[in-house]
């Protein structure tokens, strides 16, 4: 009897392990239908270190969102060095904004427009709102929506294209359809996300790509090259 449970203990453990190594092998190599999603991007800040930009454009990477700010005064240190090299490698590219719910949205506007260039085509700026990593206070979405407006007003004048707002799931949950109206970047890990008002879908955050030492995030553009041509061009 002894024998027959060491045994039974000894197989379920086997199993679990097999699911479990079935499973990660699956986050690690999940990628959407490429047929209904032909293109797809990173989004980077300095926490990916130095980036071989013609690498990662080799191997099937098509757009780059690339952190630039945060807050009234933080400057991501290499944005301009990721901002110019991943262009030169072909890429389109885009600025974010990590938004803070401790600073005026005026003030990070100014720090967005200090230190983005006007003069070069880019992807519609975006703006990040998440919860980790930020100040602890929770705006009710009303006080959100007043901030984000001072944000979003002086920044869209200056590139001249409507923004796009970055949700993580749970900031999703409490904000989407209580904001500001403007089309959407999802981040919905392995799951299509269940809504359709989206441009951007995050839906990696340990992908690989040649070219980066590390985990990086991967997002597919809902739309092939047209509509990447559309958005990456010169605001009018």
């Amino acid at each position: 009897m002894k024998n027959r449970i060491v045994l039974f203990g000894l197989a379920s453990l086997v199993l679990v392990c097999f699911v479990a190594a079935g499973g990660y092998i699956y986050f690690r190599a999940f990628s959407p239908d490429r047929d209904k999603y032909p293109l797809r991007g990173i989004d980077v800040s300095h926490h990916q270190g130095r980036i071989d930009w013609p690498r990662v454009a080799a191997d099937d990477v098509a757009f780059a969102v690339i952190k630039a700010t945060e807050g009234g005064d933080h400057v991501d240190d290499a944005f301009a060095r990721n901002l110019e090299e991943a262009r030169a490698a072909g890429l389109a590219v885009g600025a974010y904004h990590f938004f803070t719910f401790c600073r005026p949205g005026a003030d990070q506007a100014k720090n967005f427009i200090s230190v983005v260039p006007h003069d070069q085509p880019l992807l519609p700026p975006v703006v990040d709102i998440e919860f980790g990593g930020n100040c602890p206070q929770r705006p009710t979405p009303e006080q959100l929506n007043a901030e984000l407006a001072a944000f979003l007003a002086p920044v869209e004048a200056t590139f001249g294209k409507p923004a796009i707002v970055y949700l993580t799931d749970e900031a999703a949950q409490t904000y989407a359809g209580r904001i500001a109206a403007r089309p959407l970047w999802l981040r919905s890990l392995l799951l299509e996300p269940d809504r359709d008002d989206w441009v951007y879908w995050q839906y990696h955050n340990r992908g690989r790509v040649d070219g980066i030492n590390g985990d990086v995030d991967m997002n597919v553009l809902k739309g092939g090259p047209a509509v990447l041509a559309a958005l990456f061009a010169p605001s009018s």
